[in-house]
């Protein structure tokens, strides 16, 4: 028998949802808002508590200045400019976890800035300095095959690729623009079927009907869903059925 497939479960946090402490309860990993684009300094703290109580690990999810669109807007800011804003905001989520007897062990970008990342070299580069100037041992969440990944593979930062468990996806390995039909998975089942497919076979089917080869070291659950938390369940049981462990690694 072959060695068991170990796939790390994240979730956004303290973007004021109602159900943050009950999906910490099942995912391994947590990216905490910290301000940009959602949460204060009391909602990090309490994401911290809550990740600290279920034995989550905790990341960063830094944003682009946006409040009002929830961090979805484009923005075309100078790299210098991000590099600041990312080393910010991943300042004060270490802070808190210094005070909260907690340790931050990775960074994923949100919204806007982690689609834009994902093609954009300048601003993956801009990313990844600014992770690496906080704490080089810290991990880089990116898009599976992105330039964000490699961006931190050149500076020698640990990766971890990322896949989307609810997502429709490009010929490219990009995911469909949130503005375009086939965006979003409406059907739990369909999105249960594609996590276990890109888990599994490292692939997954564009919108196009196309194979496209993925890397799977993480999953993300969105926890701003209706159907969330009966959602992250039944892809855990999902996991336990086919043998597939869960783990922050």
């Amino acid at each position: 028998m072959g060695a068991k497939i170990t796939v790390d479960l994240n979730a956004d946090l303290g973007e004021g949802c109602a159900n943050d402490e009950a999906l910490l309860q099942q995912v391994s990993s947590a990216n905490i808002a910290c301000g940009f684009h959602a949460g204060d300094a009391q909602t990090m703290q309490q994401s911290i508590r809550w990740a600290l109580k279920y034995g989550v690990a905790i990341g960063a999810h830094p944003s682009f200045p946006d409040r009002e669109n929830f961090g979805r807007t484009a923005m075309q800011l100078p790299p210098e400019t991000v590099f600041a804003q990312v080393v910010y905001q991943l300042g004060a989520l270490a802070a808190l976890c210094q005070a909260e007897g907690a340790k931050m062990v990775h960074v994923k970008p949100h919204g806007m800035l982690y689609n834009q990342a994902a093609t954009d070299a300048m601003l993956a580069d801009a990313i990844a300095r600014a992770v690496h100037a906080v704490d080089p041992t810290l991990r880089l969440v990116g898009l599976a095959g992105s330039e964000l990944i490699l961006a931190g593979e050149r500076l020698g930062l640990t990766t971890r690729q990322e896949v989307f468990a609810d997502r429709g996806y490009q010929n490219n390995g990009t995911l469909v623009p949130r503005s375009q039909p086939g965006a979003l998975i409406e059907s739990d089942e369909m999105a249960l079927q594609q996590t276990l497919m890109m888990v599994q076979q490292r692939a997954v089917i564009s919108r196009d009907a196309v194979r496209v080869p993925v890397q799977a070291d993480t999953v993300c659950l969105h926890g701003d869903g209706e159907h969330a938390l009966e959602f992250a369940r039944r892809l855990r049981d999902a996991f336990r059925e086919q043998d597939i462990l869960v783990s922050a690694g």
